[in-house]
């Protein structure tokens, strides 16, 4: 999310000194438990108890005898200057983060990773949830603070809908109307998105825009929503052509062009509005060939004359004058009165 903090403590010899307080089998266990050996794979509770010939509950209550036994020895005070730095960097970081979020701040070693967590679940000012339905696992010092940020991002999830698609902008400054009492240098642009960070419901797409992870317009699942967000950083019209090209050059998919094409035909969310030319329907783009949307404008309208009739067709599809022309003589669908004025044929019914 940003540049690496950098601190001053070693976190790997911290914990090297913090060990030697326990026998071998507790510092094993840890060691084990957390990746804080040369491989910082973390192990589960049975395959240690495996190793050990015991049940995993017992292996649990090794795990626990060994964190209380750090905690009371006197090693663990001398490394106090290491769990107050930790501490101000945490309040740093906004007072509640995500562990993903904060771990990766830190380095993009997974061992040091390890080992600045194990620090975590050490510490005593240091408080975690684990994931649930809403949020993901999150480091804080402050329950009040967390419960403010817990309860402004679902205040904020409950005004998104599917078809939300927000600026980061935007999305920052909503937010802020939710949280409620909470001290000015909390209320930073890179605060705000680490808070955001926080929530499973709400995410960012590849082009950097909000809304709700369930959207296909933020979890792209396919052709047709990657050319929906293409279609939206676009702007205007693009033919199908450019929209695969576009595919693989924001999002790295392959888009085969024809495919492209027969996506786009079969989502209502596109509109063909020219030889190629595909609009998304959101922008107000009438459906249909040709002559369907003079249909459609002379409905709307009344009887116009045929240059009326042009310029508002041709704000709704990119065609030459002349193919309007062509429709509007097509005596099945459309008639002129005295007054050079067209109208439609009525729709014969059965």
């Amino acid at each position: 999310m940003s540049a690496k903090i950098t601190i001053n403590s070693k976190p790997k010899q911290v914990v090297k000194r913090l060990l030697t307080v326990l026998p071998e089998r507790a510092r094993d266990v840890l060691v084990g438990r957390f990746g804080l050996g040369k491989d910082p794979v973390k192990l589960t509770l049975e395959s240690i108890g495996k190793k050990y010939g015991i049940t995993r509950e017992r292996v649990r209550q090794i795990e626990n005898y060994a964190i209380h036994s750090i905690k009371k020895a006197d090693q663990f005070e001398k490394e106090k200057e290491t769990f107050t730095e930790l501490e101000k960097l945490l309040e740093t970081l906004g007072g509640i983060i995500s562990e993903e979020d904060l771990l990766s701040d830190i380095s993009n070693d997974k061992s040091t990773q390890n080992h600045i967590h194990f620090l975590l679940v050490l510490g005593d000012v240091f408080k975690r949830e684990k994931e649930d339905d809403h949020f993901k696992h999150r480091w804080f010092i402050s329950e009040q603070l967390a419960e403010k940020v817990h309860k402004a991002l679902k205040k904020l999830y409950e005004g998104l809908n599917n078809d939300h698609l927000i600026s980061e902008l935007d999305i920052v400054a909503q937010f802020l109307t939710h949280v409620e009492d909470v001290a000015d240098h909390y209320k930073k642009e890179d605060i705000i998105r680490r808070w955001l960070s926080i929530s499973k419901t709400i995410g960012k797409n590849p082009l950097g825009e909000w809304g709700l992870v369930a959207s296909p317009n933020i979890h792209a699942k396919g052709i047709r929503d990657y050319a929906f967000l293409v279609l939206r950083k676009h702007g205007s019209p693009i033919h199908f052509r450019e929209v695969a090209k576009s595919i693989e050059k924001l999002f790295g998919k392959k888009a085969h062009v024809a495919t492209t094409h027969n996506e786009l035909i079969k989502d209502s969310r596109f509109v063909l509005v020219g030889r190629g030319l595909y609009a998304l329907a959101e922008w107000g783009y009438m459906s249909g060939v040709v002559k369907d949307v003079i249909r459609k404008v002379l409905d709307k309208n009344g009887p116009l004359t045929k240059l009326e009739i042009i310029d508002k067709v041709m704000k709704e599809r990119y065609v030459k004058e002349n193919t309007i022309v062509v429709n509007l003589q097509n005596l099945k669908y459309f008639k002129k009165d005295k007054e050079g004025r067209y109208s439609a044929v009525p729709v014969a019914t059965a």
